[in-house]
């Protein structure tokens, strides 16, 4: 070893240290390249390393003297011989161990052989990765401490599209049994599409050409039970899993063809007790400020969810030099699920009588009488802006997603040459209706008026409150209970990207650092589009008579609302209410409900646009293989340079008729509008590097650092906007801006491991620091220069100049940034007992995370300062396997203490603080034969429920139970 050499590698060290970095990754940069171009080690779960093989699966012989990290990994992968769980653990252990960076990785042989409910689920058991359950089921990730718009996520290296309405991935889309791989990369390099402040997802599917049988196939089918569904009207218990899947090799191993299908039925269910927010300025109530909150509901969610998946994938590769790969992915989902129960609404403004409070220490009413006002809101008869509403709200949300892409590769001697063409759609269309009835006086009179009602409720933080009516059984008579409104908000989401990307690697011979140059380019054109419309019939609070006076509330009858009671438990205790058919209401009096985009809800046309982006990145990396002092270094260096072009067609108010003349849904024709077309290009450079020194055969030390960036959720870039003019000034509101710049962070991690001999465990602790430099928010910017930034500003007729500038309230990357620093821990361990006991195995994670930054919230009603969302301080997990010849079992458990993230209370988005959760799991296998296997599984063993809260504990959020579901079936192979 030469000083020059060592003085190199120091110096890229030095490099890395004092850079702007962050992390955002992807397979070992030299591990062999699977269907799409993307390296990845040999697949696991039956899947034959092929690229560093020969015919006979042997381990190839390199010509040069070092053995590179794809041989070693071949090697043993090659030598795992234990199932079930266990084998995945090692599986997992040596992708990791072999990986030029920071990665976790979950394997098919974990997925396949003891099926997760979700890919999300499946994530939860690495480190530093926690689940956001939604209705019930793991389906937001967050890693790090940071939610799902600052984390990236690709299939077969492909970024995904998405069904949620802006940046972050819904992974119940994806049937965990169609995904053969799942790695969380951590740290970034050059050659990784950025976008993952927080880190990557990377999904792959299976090549058919490296799997050990000529042919093989798959089916699995399992029946479920959810214990809480019968407790719920209209959700059924009963439902199932059915899975099917092919691979096959045909002329001489040239050709692969894999198939799969998998289809998932289950009910949607939960129990809910729900407080709403907080007004920020506070009633006065005995003489004392007190905070009101806006009222309380009682739900039951019930329905049926049904998610269909394909996977095709056709591989060709006619010799050694050349593969060609095709792939497609559809997943169909249909989510029926409604709400229906009872909402005590608008305590707040007057609206009610408040008596008997209960305050809490912060100065928040936690409990109390609400009543109806003595001769009507504002003195008029029947006008009630408080009732106990009897609601029935139509969630039901229809989404699909499609990837796709043609991949070649071209290998002969140093060279190494991919190119990707790929497109991806994803459509979400939720329907968002808001149902209400309320019990009238003189119902079937010429003027029915809304009654007097009064209920009692009290909160019990983290428990289920208390809900009564004083005249509970005016709420299920049929001759005083009429529909009273029925608004629909149909939201509809098009995502779709077109993407080419190429890749050149040279092998250099006898570098003494570097064993290999890359690289390559990346086009991608992102179009989005939001589509909001409206539909409206009668009164919320019953004053039909005075702003609907045509849309008198309509009568029920037997056959559209049922007499519903609560059976037993926290919720027992409930009144009794009508679970209300909206839609055979409304058909039995003639009326079909047509939501359109309307300029009379003119929100549904500045809601309403779309964002263009096209990204133009290139990327040169130098993989590293070399020794310091005696010892292997291998990782890489690189730099990535991107180049975003973002633009949003939408419409901007100017008001007077000084617009141009536009249609909305029903064919009113408005002149207060113009379009627009606002946006920026930008170009950013994102550095990145990435060193692993090998201590000797056992241990290392990883150090990694890089730039990176998450670009801003896209639905806040539409640039539709509503104006007002006040004082001679011209304002705008969308709480959306298209001129949004990304957010960027440095990264830094440093991590040490230790593996067990034979790939029978791991330890490993990692260290690591993030710098975010700013966060987006919804703020008023004053005196803003709307023509500077391409908006039209109209004259003023008073002065026959424009008006002058005023607010534009709007999203912005003006919050603060900070750090989150925290470190992880794990632990995997397999065969540490001797005998029949060897088959026991243990798998612990945990991970600290702490951040700086704060966020301003009053949902509370009194100012606080809330934490990073999507933060929590403690992630773990735990899981105890055993796989004995035929048998395999494993007991899980997840954990994350407290943190903040949005979630949906009542119809509006809030972001409120989630209570701690242990959810656990058990499963079990047996294989009669090698053909026959049976599963049992029970998801949720405890019945954790989701538990919300605002400011402090004594103010109850949203307590929800989901139920367990028991799992039983059985799997065939062939």
């Amino acid at each position: 070893m030469n000083l020059k050499r060592k003085l190199l590698v120091l110096a890229l060290a030095s490099i890395g240290i004092g850079m702007g970095c962050e992390v955002h990754a992807a397979a070992p940069s030299h591990a062999p390249q699977d269907a799409t171009g993307n390296k990845a080690a040999a697949p696991a779960g039956g899947q034959a390393p092929s690229a560093a093989t020969d015919d006979t699966g042997k381990p190839k012989q390199d010509d040069k003297s070092r053995s590179r990290p794809q041989e070693k990994l071949a090697q043993t992968l090659n030598t795992i011989t234990v199932t079930g769980f266990s084998r995945s653990v090692e599986t997992s252990i040596d992708y990791q161990r072999y990986s030029d960076k920071i990665e976790n990785v979950v394997t098919a042989a974990d997925i396949g052989g003891l099926p997760d409910q979700s890919i999300a689920d499946a994530l939860t058991r690495l480190p530093g990765v926690a689940a956001q359950r939604i209705g019930g089921q793991a389906s937001q990730i967050n890693i790090r401490g940071l939610t799902g718009n600052f984390i990236q996520t690709t299939l077969d290296g492909r970024v995904q599209p998405s069904t949620s309405g802006s940046n972050y991935i819904q992974f119940d889309d994806y049937p965990s049994e169609l995904i053969h791989q799942v790695s969380v990369y951590k740290s970034s390099q050059a050659d990784l599409i950025e976008g993952g402040v927080g880190g990557t997802i990377a999904m792959q599917t299976a090549n058919p050409l490296e799997n050990r049988k000529d042919q093989s196939f798959n089916v699995d089918a399992r029946g479920s039970y959810n214990s809480r569904a019968s407790d719920v009207y209209g959700a059924h218990p009963r439902a199932f899993r059915f899975s099917a899947a092919y691979q096959g090799k045909f002329l001489h191993d040239t050709l692969g063809v894999g198939l799969g299908f998998a289809e998932l039925s289950q009910p949607h269910v939960a129990e809910q007790y729900v407080n709403e927010s907080y007004s920020s300025t506070p009633a006065i109530l005995g003489g004392k400020p007190v905070y009101l909150n806006t009222g309380v509901q009682i739900n039951q969610d019930g329905g049926s969810e049904r998610r269909r998946g394909y996977m095709g994938t056709v591989v060709w590769r006619p010799d050694e030099h050349f593969t060609l790969t095709g792939t497609g992915f559809f997943s169909k989902f249909h989510d029926g699920s409604f709400q229906r129960g009872m909402r005590a609404q608008l305590f707040t403004n007057g609206g009610a009588v408040i008596t008997d409070p209960v305050v809490s220490s912060s100065g928040a009413l936690i409990g109390g009488t609400a009543s109806s006002i003595p001769g009507g809101f504002f003195g008029i008869p029947g006008l009630q802006a408080f009732s106990v509403a009897t609601t029935a709200n139509d969630q039901s949300n229809d989404a699909n997603v499609f990837s796709g892409g043609l991949n070649a590769k071209w290998q002969d001697g140093p060279w190494t040459v991919t190119a990707d063409f790929s497109a991806s759609h994803a459509t979400s269309h939720t329907v968002g209706s808001d149902v209400t009835a309320d019990p009238y006086d003189g119902l079937g009179s010429g003027l029915p008026l809304i009654a007097d009602q009064s209920m009692s409720f009290a909160l019990h933080g983290l428990n289920v409150g208390d809900f009564s009516v004083a005249n509970p059984g005016m709420y299920t008579d049929l001759g005083r209970m009429a529909l009273s409104s029925y608004s629909v908000y149909p939201t509809i989401y098009h995502d779709r990207m077109k993407a080419f990307r190429t890749t050149v690697q040279y092998e250099l011979a006898d570098n003494p650092v570097f064993y290999a140059i890359e690289g390559g380019l990346y086009l991608s054109n992102h179009d989005y589009d939001a589509d909001r419309q409206v539909w409206l019939y009668g009164s919320a609070w019953g004053q039909y008579w005075l702003s609907t006076p045509n849309q008198p509330p309509l009568a029920l009858n037997a056959a559209d609302a049922v007499k519903t009671c609560w059976k037993g438990g926290s919720f027992g205790s409930f009144p009794c209410f009508l679970a209300l058919d909206a839609n055979a209401i409304l058909a039995a009096n003639g009326i079909v409900p047509n939501p359109q985009k309307d300029w009379s809800q003119n929100w549904t046309e500045t809601q309403s646009g779309g964002v263009n982006v096209k990204i133009r990145d290139a990327f040169l990396q130098g993989d590293i293989d070399t020794t310091v002092f005696g010892r292997e270094l291998t990782g890489n260096v690189g730099l990535r340079v991107v180049h975003t072009s973002q633009y949003s067609p939408g419409l901007q108010q100017v008001g007077d008729g000084k617009g141009e003349p536009i249609a909305d849904g029903r064919g009113v024709v408005s002149t207060d509008y113009v379009r627009v077309n606002p946006g920026q290009t930008y170009t950013d450079y994102l550095p990145s590097l990435n060193l692993n020194l090998h201590l000797d055969d056992d241990n290392q030390v990883r150090f990694a650092a890089a730039k990176v960036m998450s670009r801003p959720p896209i639905d806040l870039l539409k640039s539709g906007v509503a104006s007002f003019i006040f004082n001679g000034t011209y304002n705008l509101t969308s709480g959306t801006n298209p001129l949004l710049d990304p957010m960027y962070a440095t990264q830094y991690d440093l991590s040490f491991e230790h593996y067990f001999p034979d790939s029978s465990g791991a330890f490993v602790a990692d260290v690591f620091y993030k710098h975010i430099d700013s966060f987006v928010q919804t703020i008023t910017d004053e005196n803003y220069d709307f023509a500077a930034h391409g908006y039209t500003v109209p004259v003023n007729p008073q002065t026959g100049k424009p008006y002058l500038n005023g607010e534009f309230q709007t999203a912005y990357n003006n919050t603060k940034g900070g750090h989150v620093r925290g470190i992880e821990l794990q632990f995997l361990k397999t065969h540490f007992l001797p005998g029949v006991w060897s088959g026991l195995g243990v798998a612990l994670n945990y991970a600290y995370t702490e951040s700086g930054t704060q966020v301003d919230s009053d949902l509370g009603g009194f100012p606080q300062k809330q934490n990073l969302p999507g933060l929590s301080k403690h992630v773990a997990s735990a899981a105890l396997f055993f796989d004995h010849g035929r048998f395999s079992t494993r007991l899980a458990a997840n954990y994350r203490s407290p943190f903040v993230s949005a979630a949906q209370v009542a119809f509006n988005f809030q972001t409120v603080y989630f209570a701690s959760e242990k959810v656990v799991d058990y499963q079990a296998a047996y294989h009669f034969n090698d053909h026959l296997s049976g599963l049992f599984q029970v998801l949720n063993l405890t019945d954790q429920p989701t538990r919300t809260y605002f400011g402090n504990t004594t103010q109850t959020s949203t307590i929800q139970y989901f139920g367990r579901t028991f799992y039983a079936g059985v799997g065939l192979k062939f």
